[in-house]
């Protein structure tokens, strides 16, 4: 039996690369860390001394040429991330790209393409899909306990969580959009997964710049320029018609004038309702003839899914992924017409690629 260790390679140093990804992956005992890029030398060489890793590169193209690589995560701004993973899998290396997968669905399709010719994985980084309270309600609605799902709320708001005036957030070019690309791609994401990602009919919404002119609404620990681009939307609202004849409420903001920040989903069917509110699972249903309330508790200590070993197994064993590349290209296609119905102030419908999201709704 083939013992040996699965070369792990990082490109893009910042933050969110080290606390999700180095941290989780060199705790597996089948994964070696090999290689750090940045196009900043000094930040992959800050992580590379801190994690004992012993190649450093600013060129992402020379450490995939030179280093034999068989998995890489990609944490680079948006804009790169179609760039980057179609070169790593021509040279056969498996991808775990950060949210989103592209800037737009055109991207997240070459990706898609360079997956299939090349026969390697790809992952997106989709960790809300991970955690024990979504691992859990997708076994749940997939039992059938709501019934006949008939309308979704989905959204993340916060206070004042701007990711830093002038930063590639803040930069179309850079980012694809603002909020809507940012924090809707993860509670859209998920709540359209739980309900088995169905084929969208219709999209509409609107967006708004509020927020653009000040510092005093970033996120903590994000400082920014105060003189930097910021052309994107800093809240995004939107309704969305599914083919089944649900629909869904969906609203997406970085800095609003509410009393705290929330992240909820809630889900309605027939037989039942969930919500899941800042991280807290409730069951709405009925018993006896009675409405009841029930608050699962999920066992804090116990990981139900780990997004880096279920990549890990996914290409040592052809494990099915949970977040494959193709669910990358259903949200964004929904993100592209989001976008345009609200550049056009009005509805978007989708039957111009109808057979494709119907294709992509059936993983």
């Amino acid at each position: 039996m083939n013992k040996r260790k699965l070369r792990y390679g990082l490109i893009g140093a910042g933050s969110n690369a080290e606390r999700k990804h180095l941290n989780n992956y060199m705790t597996l005992a089948n994964v070696e860390l090999i290689s750090i890029c940045d196009v900043n030398i000094e930040s992959a060489e800050r992580l590379a001394k801190k994690y004992n890793i012993t190649k450093v590169y600013s060129n992402y193209e020379e450490m995939l040429d030179k280093e034999e690589l068989d998995l890489v995560s990609i944490c680079t701004p948006n804009f790169l991330h179609a760039e980057i993973s179609t070169y790593a899998l021509t040279k056969g290396v498996n991808v775990h790209c950060e949210k989103p997968l592209a800037i737009n669905a055109k991207e997240a399709q070459k990706i898609v393409d360079a997956k299939n010719q090349s026969g390697k994985q790809v992952m997106v980084g989709l960790n809300n899909r991970f955690t024990n309270e979504a691992v859990f309600l997708k076994k749940y609605i997939d039992a059938g306990y709501l019934g006949e799902i008939y309308q979704v709320k989905a959204g993340w708001i916060r206070r004042s969580g701007i990711p830093g005036r002038g930063t590639w957030f803040t930069n179309k070019d850079c980012a694809g959009g603002g909020v809507m690309i940012d924090l809707g791609v993860h509670y859209l994401d998920l709540a359209l997964y739980l309900i088995g990602m169905p084929a969208p009919s219709y999209v509409t919404g609107a967006i708004h710049q509020n927020f653009s002119h000040t510092t005093t609404r970033n996120r903590n620990g994000y400082k920014g320029n105060p003189n930097g681009i910021f052309n994107v939307e800093d809240t995004a609202v939107g309704f969305m018609g599914l083919q089944n004849g649900a629909t869904v409420n969906f609203e997406f903001s970085w800095a609003s004038n509410i009393e705290q920040d929330k992240t909820f989903i809630e889900i309605l069917g027939t037989k039942g309702g969930i919500s899941l509110i800042n991280g807290e699972v409730k069951i709405q249903s009925e018993l006896l003839e009675t409405c009841v309330d029930i608050s699962p508790v999920l066992n804090p200590n116990i990981k139900l899914k780990n997004e880096f070993e279920h990549f890990v197994n996914s290409i040592l064993t052809g494990e099915e992924l949970i977040a494959p590349a193709e669910h990358g290209v259903y949200m964004m296609n929904i993100i592209d017409h989001f976008y345009k119905a609200a550049s056009r102030k009005e509805p978007v419908f989708f039957e111009e690629v109808k057979d494709k999201v119907r294709l992509l709704s059936s993983f």
